[in-house]
């Protein structure tokens, strides 16, 4: 394998092999291709077959783009058997082979965030508990003692002030309702596999042998079960690499704990340590305004990133009168920059700290034209109200979809408990059948009180209703007298903070069913006729299975590389780089943020800061407004105390030494229309 074009600091953690590995990459300095070319190392010269070899991350992009780059180092038959996933399917499919060493059955199903939170919902309604700000704080502590590899036990033995005995039995409630549905949560798709671990020597021996070398992408973001599960793995062989930036950790909301890459030092005691420093990306005053702000962090590894991309231009630090002005200014530079320096849009990103900075924003760059891309935002098919009627509709055309039954079976609420469903959920496993198979079943009924086995009928006859009327062709009118039989708006109404946002659920419901109408109206003989000696599915069935896969369209449209000015939060930003940022909003209760100020977290605010600088290539515009509206009125503003840590020779700050904001909120107004005008002249 030729190495020539790595540094010496890459060739090195590509070829060392014999001891655990912590490779410290910083910003922009090639750690994807050092990992990448490390797995096709691994195979081609130190003879490790693929089929041995794992390397996990965190996100499915991450590990697609991993599995890209491999194939294209290494040819097809050497990689075979390999394994490059995100920790949660590796703890997947690790379940799926050793299901019933784990206690689950087959077929077990998996709950996100929204199927939990219902599920805690009814459970502790239970106890006269509804307040929705409980219930969140119930489900952080039961996910947080997940991570931590804390059982239900054993917060019964250290429940004592009133909140922790709730959380604690809540907890215990919680596990017994997950195992009589034979389903697991998302988080203990990795405690899951460590408590199996911990208990059954034989089975982690097994996976010792089946992965012979292990490596970790963005460590710093492992929280202390990921860890635990790493440990287990590959303590006694060394087999490891992991490659992390303590500098770039910003996920302790989920419990991600760069601490963990002190951990490594303690456990392995024959850890090295490489440090990769030169950066790719970026010019040398962007890297340096970067060194000087994370300076101020505590540091578990100390590195300083250099480039040799030369100086740069200077850092250009913007105040503007309000947020609106902000928003002008930022589109008129991106304008202005694409005209006189032959830019495509899809040079330019906006980053900020919160998801409301870009409506803004949104507004102006559709005022002028201009097309862009949203990232970091909750997508249309993850909102709740979505998921409940998409659910209803998966139930309605695959009665045998249990993940969809589970979800909708209260909801509205029905006063299912869950005795009831592990009643149905043990009864359902003898007969080898679907849930909803076994609902109308005489045998069931027998081992329900009467109560319980009438809820179940009613639900059953809801659903059978709705069915039939869609094999008789009502369609989405079928659908319209689901959802009012259900008094879904009504529930929603209760559910919401207030009417305005119970009536913008409500709206999101109505943008699906006109999607729906949308399908139907299209063609729908073409659906209908498509294959008709092979197909019993009517128009109704293929338009909802249409809907079914627009979820995975939406994954898809990340690869979208059109010409798009790029919007996105700070935290959904790391790992890109654009030749142009505008990090906006660099303001005090935004970033840092109001919460990290309050709870003293403001080191991690910082990092954040810290990604947004170290996204840019070239160019680098940071701004803030004077004045930002909150809750209706305008609001002074102070600009971020992050501004005082970053060097003043590198940057340019307008309006201190020169033009007052308002004279550039005038001239951004008359550029805008100029600019726009010019734009428009040259489409002609």
């Amino acid at each position: 394998m030729d190495l020539n074009r790595f540094n010496l600091r890459q060739r090195e953690a590509i070829t060392h092999v014999g001891s655990p590995l912590l490779v410290l990459a910083g910003a922009g300095s090639g750690k994807t291709s050092v990992i990448t070319h490390k797995i096709a190392w691994l195979i081609q010269e130190a003879g490790i077959p693929a089929r041995h070899i794992t390397a996990v991350t965190f996100t499915n992009k991450a590990s697609r783009e991993m599995r890209e780059r491999i194939s294209y180092i290494a040819p097809k038959d050497q990689i075979r058997g390999l394994t490059v996933s995100t920790f949660h399917t590796f703890g997947l499919n690790l379940l799926r082979r050793e299901s019933r060493e784990a206690g689950l059955k087959s077929g077990f199903s998996i709950l996100d965030a929204e199927d939990s939170k219902i599920i805690l919902s009814n459970l502790l309604r239970r106890e006269s508990v509804e307040d929705r700000d409980i219930i969140s704080g119930i489900q952080r502590t039961i996910s947080t003692w997940k991570n931590h590899g804390i059982s239900p036990d054993q917060t019964q033995r250290h429940a004592k002030d009133p909140k922790f005995i709730l959380a604690a039995n809540t907890y215990i409630e919680y596990e017994r309702y997950l195992k009589a549905c034979n389903a697991v949560d998302f988080d203990d798709l990795i405690s899951k596999p460590v408590k199996l671990f911990r208990s059954n020597p034989t089975i982690l021996a097994k996976w010792r042998t089946k992965i012979r070398y292990l490596l970790v992408d963005e460590y710093q973001d492992t929280n202390r079960i990921q860890y635990e599960l790493v440990r287990l793995l590959t303590q006694i062989s060394g087999a490891l690499t992991v490659v992390g930036d303590d500098d770039q950790s910003i996920y302790a909301w989920r419990g991600a704990q760069p601490e963990n890459l002190n951990e490594l030092s303690n456990d392995f005691t024959s850890l090295k340590v490489i440090k990769l420093e030169q950066n790719y990306r970026s010019t040398r005053i962007i890297l340096e305004t970067a060194n000087a702000l994370i300076a101020n962090n505590p540091h578990i590894f100390e590195k300083v990133l250099w480039s040799d991309k030369g100086f740069g231009e200077l850092i250009q630090i913007l105040p503007t009168s309000t947020d609106e002005d902000e928003a002008e200014c930022i589109t008129s530079m991106i304008l202005e920059r694409k005209l006189n320096y032959k830019k495509q849009f899809s040079d330019f990103a906006v980053l900020y700290r919160s998801n409301h900075q870009a409506r803004i924003l949104e507004f102006k760059l559709q005022q002028f034209k201009i097309p862009y891309k949203l990232s970091g935002g909750t997508s249309f098919f993850a909102r709740s109200e979505i998921r409940d009627l998409m659910s209803y509709l998966r139930l309605l055309i695959n009665p045998d979809d249990d993940n969809a039954l589970l979800r909708i079976i209260n909801v509205p609420r029905r006063r299912i408990g869950p005795t009831t469903l592990e009643v149905l959920g043990g009864y359902a496993q003898e007969r080898q059948k679907s849930l909803y198979s076994c609902i109308s079943e005489m045998g069931l009924t027998t081992r329900l009180d009467p109560e319980a086995a009438r809820r179940l009928s009613q639900f059953y006859e809801l659903i059978e209703c709705a069915k039939y009327d869609l094999m008789l062709g009502r369609g989405i009118q079928a659908i319209d007298e689901l959802l009012e039989d259900i008094s879904y708006r009504r529930w929603l109404s209760d559910q919401s903070a207030s009417e305005s946002m119970a009536d913008h659920r409500w709206g999101n419901v109505a943008q699906l069913l006109k999607a729906l109408r949308k399908d139907l109206k299209g063609n729908p003989d073409e659906m209908l006729n498509e294959d008709e000696n092979n197909s019993d599915d009517s128009a109704i069935e293929m338009a909802i299975r249409k809907l079914v896969l627009r979820d995975i369209l939406e994954q898809e449209e990340e690869k979208d590389n059109s010409d798009r000015v790029q919007l996105s939060t700070l935290h959904a930003s790391k790992g890109l780089e654009f030749p142009d940022v505008f990090l906006i909003g660099v303001e005090e209760e935004l970033l840092p943020h109001r919460n990290s100020i309050e709870t003293d977290t403001i080191e991690e605010e910082r990092r954040l800061m810290y990604v947004g600088i170290t996204r840019a290539k070239q160019n680098l515009t940071i701004t803030y407004a004077k004045k930002r509206k909150q809750f209706g009125e305008l609001l002074e503003i102070k600009p971020s105390r992050f501004l005082d840590e970053l060097p003043g020779e590198h940057f340019h700050w307008q309006g201190k030494t020169e033009q007052d904001p308002e004279v550039i909120r005038q001239k951004g107004q008359d550029s805008l229309a100029a600019l726009h005008a010019l734009l428009k002249d040259e489409s002609v």
